[in-house]
């Protein structure tokens, strides 16, 4: 009878030759957001963050708290049209009778119920991933006649919009409070036709004096970033309005 005795040295060799040939998955050897082989995680979750976020954090940047639906009559605020400037914004949007928009983050339809006078051949898919929202939103359609405003409930990873049906897809201070912004920015590119275009208005993160909460404000230099991440290419940025970057992306032709 042979006895064999591994030596604790050798048995380390003989561990470390097993993983070489039959080697974990990279999601085994998960550190503070990075794999053991350099491939970085989407998001990073850190217990220590700040109050006005979520603690997870996508390509350096800690994502907002997301304002419910109890926030409602802030969005319909009489200042909001002296702040922000509607339509302005709206006109900068060069859209045509036909064009067909996604106001994504719509809320009560703020913009969604000003865009739609301007498409009467067109619509407006106002998506939001509140139920308490689509309800406001259906009973505002009502209430305003707008046939063709049609509200949405989109989830926090997808939009729920048809592939390849819109021209356009507005987010007004919307896109820093998404979950999974990856996702979402997937889904959307989707959706658009192919040179069809993505327009965010975001308060300017590199004003401090802007009384904005940070979180809830974002650099062009941040937002181009996040947006190559999914294919999108930067076209402009028109700074018309009083407090808002005005951003201009659009999916390549032949995507």
């Amino acid at each position: 009878m042979i006895k064999t005795f591994l030596l604790p040295g050798l048995l380390v060799i003989v561990s470390a030759l097993s993983l070489l040939l039959n080697p974990l998955p990279a999601e085994a050897f998960s550190f503070a957001g990075q794999t053991l082989g350099g491939e970085p995680e989407i998001y990073q979750e850190r217990s220590l963050h700040h109050p006005d976020g979520i603690g997870k954090f996508y390509m350096g940047r800690e994502i907002a708290q997301v304002m419910g639906h109890q926030g409602a009559n802030w969005l319909e605020r009489f200042s909001r049209g002296i702040e922000e400037q509607p339509e302005a914004a709206i006109a900068a949007l060069n859209l045509k009778p036909t064009s067909v928009v996604a106001d994504i983050g719509a809320g009560t339809g703020y913009f969604s119920f000003r865009i739609s006078p301007q498409l009467p051949q067109g619509k407006v898919w106002a998506v939001d991933v509140q139920p308490e929202m689509i309800d406001i939103l259906n009973f505002l359609k009502s209430d305003n006649h707008a046939d063709n405003v049609e509200p949405i409930l989109g989830s926090i990873t997808d939009p729920n919009l048809p592939a390849h049906s819109i021209d356009l897809a507005l987010m007004v201070d919307a896109y820093h409070e998404f979950e999974y912004p990856r996702e979402m920015m997937a889904g959307i590119f989707h959706a658009l036709k192919p040179g069809g275009q993505v327009v965010l208005l975001e308060y300017r993160g590199e004003n401090p004096l802007i009384p904005i909460k940070g979180l809830h404000k974002m650099s062009q230099k941040q937002v181009k970033k996040e947006m190559q991440a999914v294919g999108l290419r930067w076209q402009e940025t028109k700074d018309l309005l009083p407090q808002q970057h005005m951003m201009f992306f659009q999916k390549p032709e032949d995507a």
